[in-house]
């Protein structure tokens, strides 16, 4: 392994997710590993006990230590560096939904994001809450990207998911259907667009291509299928972007969008609602995916799978997306301190 100096590697807050499911087991795999390491130094955000326990489901030995302050971590092989909050019970349940874990999860987030905004970490990185035990412990957010939105006090972000074959950012994400498409608008299509080219310029690629999904099947076909919700909802913003010289393309039918984004004819997608967009990554490339809230003051990722309470405890998950989560917070993190092209250029990948 290459080795670096400590200044050299990223600071990531990573969260242990939901200790009742798959979470704590990615968190001390992901800590562990050589890859991981050499390009960052992860301090985990959770339960210290409840690792412990997760590292003897995966039949590993590692030195979980509980420490009070960043300034407390130490990184040295086999050794995690815990800002222990001590909220979960020794006898909490593998795999069953918790208020009392739902309720510890918000607060991993909670104490990540005061130390990112204070400057402390350089990033976040998440494992998985289960929304439905953090709903239940009284903390009503659909999700990390809305709870972290709000913890920082961001008025609006955007999730895009990454996999090696496709990337897409979405315009809505947790909303019924008809809510989406109700709350689809020009200034909205176009803020999200945005948002999707800086963050492509932040991973070097100086003039992204761009292809924007239709909300109706085949674009509307010239107004036989929808009500003209391509050409009042989402042309407009494409157009003032194109004016601006942004390689931005569209409304195209989505089936047609990834497929050309899989071959890789686009460098990000851009879906309308959540499931436009969730379904083709979660089919091209889940295992190695990740999630990256675009827009908020601070850096954060995550990984592209759920609480997994079916496996949770038994040493089986597969630990590459939080891998791939956290190489990709190290990567960003360094690639802030750079200044980007933030306007239209030569291409580069």
């Amino acid at each position: 392994m290459n080795e670096r100096t400590a200044s050299d590697r990223p600071l990531i807050a990573t969260t242990m997710g939901d200790g009742a499911g798959v979470g704590p087991e990615i968190t001390v795999a992901a800590a562990l590993d050589a890859e991981v390491l050499e390009r960052s130094r992860p301090l985990v955000i959770g339960d210290a006990r409840r690792l412990r326990q997760a590292a003897a489901a995966l039949g590993l030995t590692a030195d979980i230590v509980a420490i009070d302050d960043v300034g407390d971590a130490e990184f040295t092989p086999g050794r995690i560096n815990v800002i222990d909050l001590e909220l979960l019970p020794e006898d909490l349940p593998w795999g069953q939904l918790s208020p009392v874990a739902g309720d510890a999860a918000f607060h991993y987030v909670r104490v990540a994001s005061e130390l990112a905004t204070a400057g402390e970490v350089d990033a976040i990185c998440t494992a998985p809450l289960n929304k439905e035990a953090l709903h239940a412990a009284g903390h009503n957010y659909p999700g990390h990207t809305e709870l972290l939105a709000a913890l920082t006090g961001t008025d609006e972000v955007s999730m895009l998911l990454s996999t090696p074959k496709v990337k897409v950012i979405h315009v809505t994400t947790h909303i019924g259907l008809i809510d989406a498409v109700a709350k689809i608008e020009p200034g909205l299509v176009e803020r999200t667009i945005r948002r999707g080219l800086t963050a492509m310029r932040g991973t070097g690629i100086a003039r992204p291509k761009i292809g924007v999904c239709a909300i109706n099947p085949h674009a509307g076909e010239n107004g036989l299928f929808g009500y003209g919700e391509e050409e009042e909802k989402i042309a407009p913003a494409i157009r003032v972007l194109q004016a601006e010289g942004e390689d931005v393309h569209g409304p195209l039918p989505a089936d047609t969008a990834f497929f050309l984004a899989g071959r890789g004819d686009y460098d990000l997608i851009v879906a309308m609602y959540h499931d436009q967009g969730h379904g083709p990554v979660k089919v091209l490339g889940i295992e190695a995916g990740t999630n990256i809230t675009v827009g908020l003051p601070v850096i954060r990722t995550s990984v592209d799978h759920g609480t997994a309470f079916d496996i949770a405890g038994k040493g089986i998950v597969d630990v590459r997306s939080m891998i791939e989560a956290l190489r990709q917070a190290a990567e960003m993190s360094q690639a802030s301190t750079a200044a980007p092209p933030t306007g239209p250029g030569t291409r580069e990948n």
